[in-house]
């Protein structure tokens, strides 16, 4: 189970208390489903006449639209419509049982095809965010079809493969599933996990969430994404051609990819860097209030210079 931080990141003071860490957030968005390449794609959507433009967001691996979940209400009432998505696989969104379906490419096309959908209904500025494993994901959709999009934000990504300790886990993936299935992943996750104070703190009604959304993962899923994830090239050259105004922001002890690599990526891109403190690789529901203040800083920035 994938819960905030981890355990180099025991000391981060976070900016909320852990009873509001969740992904539980109350949000004012409603259920929809998005066509997608394997089938329908499950999605919270906020609607509205959202004169600032429309948002897209994305989840890594492992999470869904829950995940930003803490910033539907205000981006909202800050005048944008939000649509957060469940991946193929993922908790609420069904998945094809072959791993090679669950490849960046492919699942970019998933994300292309729902952005054309919100181009259709309306005619403002359209904002991707990918958080992660949707970072890569949403790039992907980026390189496709640059014209789709007014902004793109790497939130806690990278520029290729997921290196260091988590890397680590993935590498033990396919042996568990294969011995065990999700369930024994799951299981084997948990206890990893509990042994980090700060996923001890998190509430019990956050945790059975976690688990009912773990359990719903797809096997081939899983694995697809794993491998996809961990032989990810570097395309930095490529999005920087692309021309689209970019954004790279972090958690200040982010330990999936390094703070100092998102760095690095940024000042290659040439991009917007905003390091958001109090959070760890999870900004949406660590630290709610400044990636709010980073996101509709970057968003305006962009439009004025439209």
């Amino acid at each position: 189970m994938v819960l905030p931080g981890g355990p180099d990141a025991n000391a981060m003071s976070l900016a909320i208390a852990p009873d509001d860490l969740r992904q539980l957030a109350q949000h004012d968005a409603v259920p929809r489903t998005f066509a997608g390449g394997a089938g329908p794609l499950a999605a919270l959507d906020t609607g509205g006449s959202a004169p600032r433009g429309t948002v897209l967001m994305v989840a890594g691996y492992t999470g869904s639209k829950e995940d930003f979940a803490p910033l539907l209400r205000p981006l909202a009432a800050a005048g944008y419509r939000v649509v957060v998505l469940d991946q193929r696989g993922q908790y609420e969104s069904p998945g094809p049982d072959d791993p090679a379906q669950y490849s960046v490419e492919i699942l970019g096309d998933d994300v292309r095809a729902v952005a054309r959908v919100l181009r259709e209904e309306s005619t403002g500025p359209l904002h991707l965010v990918g958080h992660s494993f949707g970072g890569l994901v949403t790039r992907a959709a980026v390189l496709a079809e640059p014209a789709l999009f007014t902004t793109f934000t790497l939130l806690g990504s990278g520029p290729s493969r997921l290196t260091g300790r988590r890397a680590e886990l993935l590498d033990h993936l396919g042996p568990l599933l294969d011995a065990g299935g999700v369930p024994l992943v799951h299981e084997t996750l948990e206890q990893v996990a509990m042994t980090d104070p700060k996923a001890q703190a998190v509430p019990e009604e956050t945790r059975a969430f976690y688990s009912r959304r773990f359990l719903r993962n797809s096997a081939a899923g899983l694995r697809g994404m794993a491998d996809a994830m961990l032989a990810e090239p570097d395309r930095v050259a490529e999005l920087k051609a692309t021309g689209v105004p970019l954004l790279v922001a972090h958690g200040e002890a982010d330990d999936a990819w390094l703070p100092h690599v998102q760095a690095d990526m940024a000042q290659r891109l040439g991009a917007r860097h905003e390091v958001i403190d109090f959070a760890i690789h999870s900004p949406a529901v660590e630290n709610p209030p400044r990636t709010l203040e980073v996101l509709c800083d970057f968003w305006s920035s962009a439009e004025e210079r439209s």
